[in-house]
């Protein structure tokens, strides 16, 4: 179904899948306001046609105006605090920011919310993650993640993309990221552990869509879910390094997410699968 022209704000418009956004929903003729904290990136939201806005997301009464002030008809949270692998800082980001967010979108009567969330967290099981299967509330990350999709499930239309692991250029997974290092340095090594991949241009196609979607969570994943075992050896060669040798006594962690609610929904990655993603970058680090 085709969305007519929206009024759009989009926090956290110069990270990994907000930069990717924000041009996606401007070519859709939605009329998008985008956030940074950082004044020095409002030029790269205006290069995109976009409104920049300064915003902490910490300061409530600041985010109380904004939102106010533009009254979206839809907020995209695509906040994150991750840059330095500081996962405390996220998980505070994803508490105290997302609760500002809607306390603000509330006041403002926004009814729409999309929220990045991710979907690594399902409790351990051998068939396939669907979004009505229960969180793990052992992993770290639970805490702010439950926070995020508790708040964002008060507004009367919550969609929480819980997002696969991201590749791609910007990415931990990117030849400078924090993966590619550990890679490197030998300390990442093939084990049964699941990961569900998602190339970071197809995350954010993902929110585009789902300015239709229905309340709920949805995984957006790609359609290979594979084990370290199976996905180090095809990065570590398109990174041009050697593989790390085996983990010893490793036991098989995570699990499989389908994305089938999200293919139904309509969205479709383009890269399929995360062996096609690897092989891209080894190319364009070839040129």
């Amino acid at each position: 179904m085709e969305v007519p022209p929206l009024k759009i704000l989009v926090a956290g418009a110069t990270g990994v899948v907000g930069s990717r956004l924000v041009p996606l929903l401007v070519q859709a003729g939605h009329e998008v306001t985008g956030t940074t904290r950082s004044a020095e990136r409002a030029d790269a939201i205006a290069a995109q046609q976009a409104k920049p806005l300064v915003l902490d997301a910490f300061d409530s009464p600041a985010v109380h105006d904004a939102v106010l002030a533009v009254r979206p008809d839809v907020i995209v949270h695509q906040l994150t605090d991750l840059s330095g692998e500081d996962f405390e800082a996220n998980s505070r980001l994803r508490i105290e920011g997302t609760r500002n967010l809607v306390s603000a979108a509330k006041a403002a009567n926004v009814e729409v919310m999309i929220a990045q969330s991710i979907g690594w967290l399902y409790v351990p099981g051998d068939a396939p993650a669907v979004e009505d299967d229960a969180l793990d509330p052992t992993l770290p990350p639970y805490e702010g993640v439950a926070a995020l999709e508790e708040a964002v499930a008060e507004l009367p239309r919550g969609v929480i993309l819980r997002y696969g692991a991201l590749y791609g250029p910007g990415t931990w997974y990117a030849p400078d990221g924090a993966i590619a290092d550990r890679v490197r340095a030998g300390s990442l090594r093939p084990s049964p552990a699941w990961t569900s991949f998602v190339h970071a241009d197809d995350a954010a196609a993902a929110a585009l869509t789902a300015l239709d979607w229905p309340a709920g969570p949805v995984n957006i994943v790609d359609d290979e879910p594979a084990t370290t075992a199976d996905w180090l050896p095809v990065y570590s060669a398109a990174l041009g390094v050697p593989l790390p040798g085996t983990a010893r006594h490793a036991a098989a962690t995570g699990r499989p997410v389908s994305n089938r609610k999200a293919l139904d929904l309509g969205w479709k990655p383009q890269i399929p699968s995360w062996r096609l993603g690897f092989a891209a970058m080894e190319s364009a680090d070839q040129t």
